[in-house]
């Protein structure tokens, strides 16, 4: 089992080739905006007025960005207003990217000529970056090398009758072979944590996996609700699931069968290979961008069709270097959003196709966009900003 991808200095491999700037703002936007290749990640937050834990969390995001196998070089900026904090500073992000062995440029307005001097280095460096980028050539990897992040929405009856155990099949093969795969959301798993628990490799990722649900279900309780009783939302509902436990019980079957690892915070990369569980919220695409963080060099969503009505799924990849994968299982999902979906499993109920038969065709799907067709969503330059997953007040 191999894939075509682009060896790293630190022995990661990457399934695209780009240059990346770092952190967000008028100067990133700018530069992506004149040189083809580079990307950046448009986000709400860049730290002022947030705690140390969560100024952290912002910093491992984009740390973990730059040092993604999907990113050849990268360059950081000073302008952004969170630099000024210890955690954010430009010299820390720059030296922990770099340590991966890639190059790494910073520039400053201070130093750069203001905002337009600074902009114009960075097209400078950014071309020259992409045409040294672009004289890499794709070579035949093992699967060991892959690593891919999986979170489902919108939930209904076929997510967990098909969609999920189709990506549960090529979990279990990718892991099988030496890959590192990532399942996520909290919420989503509450009610059905004690089945997860089972699977950990030790005592204490089984204690990991119980604690990140009671924290999150204290966290409920402390405003006043029980996520049991507001979980499934509307959605869900209508699409034919009566309860918190039904839902997170079709929902684990992304995971597979192997055993779990560990828990990782969001962005927060594995100190091995195998499966993990990443302790985050339930919010929109963000998690994607934890996942990119943590080393994913592909990710994907697996879509149900309760509250899907409306939307025509015309976003580009929130995983901001990682190509991007809208699944589905819902006959009535496909047939309404056909342009925007990777691969549909929903012939597992009209057709009777085995789980397993759907799980080798997403794996073949999942090989071919990897080692370079463009997904759906990579055909499409619109972005909306990513809401990071921060866990504290802001003040």
């Amino acid at each position: 089992m191999s894939f075509l991808g682009y060896p790293r200095p630190d022995g990661s491999v990457g399934t695209r080739n780009y240059v990346l700037v770092i952190p967000q703002g008028l100067i990133a936007k700018s530069i992506g905006d004149f040189v083809a290749g580079v990307r950046t990640i448009q986000t709400v937050d860049h730290g002022s007025g947030r705690t140390a834990n969560d100024r952290e969390c912002i910093a491992r995001v984009l740390i973990g960005l730059g040092r993604n196998p999907n990113v050849a070089s990268v360059i950081v900026h000073a302008a952004s207003p969170g630099v000024g904090y210890p955690e954010l500073k430009t010299e820390r992000l720059a030296d922990e990217i770099a340590a991966g062995g890639k190059r790494v440029e910073v520039i400053d307005p201070a130093r750069d000529g203001g905002v337009y001097g600074a902009i114009a280095k960075g097209i400078r460096l950014a071309r020259m970056m992409v045409y040294e980028a672009s004289k890499l050539r794709r070579v035949e990897v093992g699967n060991e090398h892959f690593c891919l992040g999986v979170k489902c929405g919108y939930s209904d009856t076929t997510s967990g009758i098909a969609g999920n155990p189709a990506v549960g099949y090529l979990f279990d093969k990718i892991v099988g072979a030496g890959g590192t795969c990532f399942f996520g959301e909290t919420t989503e798993i509450i009610g059905a944590e004690h089945v997860l628990a089972k699977r950990a490799a030790n005592p204490q990722a089984a204690k990991a996996i119980l604690d990140a649900v009671a924290h999150r279900e204290a966290l409920a309780k402390s405003t006043g609700l029980d996520i049991r009783t507001i979980n499934p939302v509307p959605a869900n509902i209508k699409g034919g699931l009566s309860s918190l436990e039904e839902k997170s019980l079709g929902a684990i079957h992304k995971a597979g069968t192997s055993t779990i690892q560990g828990v990782l915070q969001y962005g927060e990369r594995p100190k091995g290979k195998g499966l993990y569980f990443v302790d985050c919220w339930m919010g929109s695409l963000s998690i994607f961008a934890g996942y990119a963080a943590a080393g994913s060099n592909l990710v994907m969503f697996q879509l149900g069709g309760g509250g899907l009505a409306g939307r025509d799924l015309m976003e580009g990849c929130p995983s901001i270097v990682a190509p991007f994968l809208w699944c589905t299982a819902n006959p009535n999902t496909f047939k309404m959003a056909q342009d925007n979906i990777d691969f549909y499993s929903g012939t597992v109920i009209t057709d009777g196709e085995d789980p397993q038969e759907a799980g080798e065709r997403l794996y073949r799907t999942v090989i071919d966009i990897a080692s370079g067709t463009l997904s759906r969503s990579e055909t499409l330059l619109h972005t909306d900003p990513i809401d990071l997953s921060l866990e504290e007040p802001r003040f």
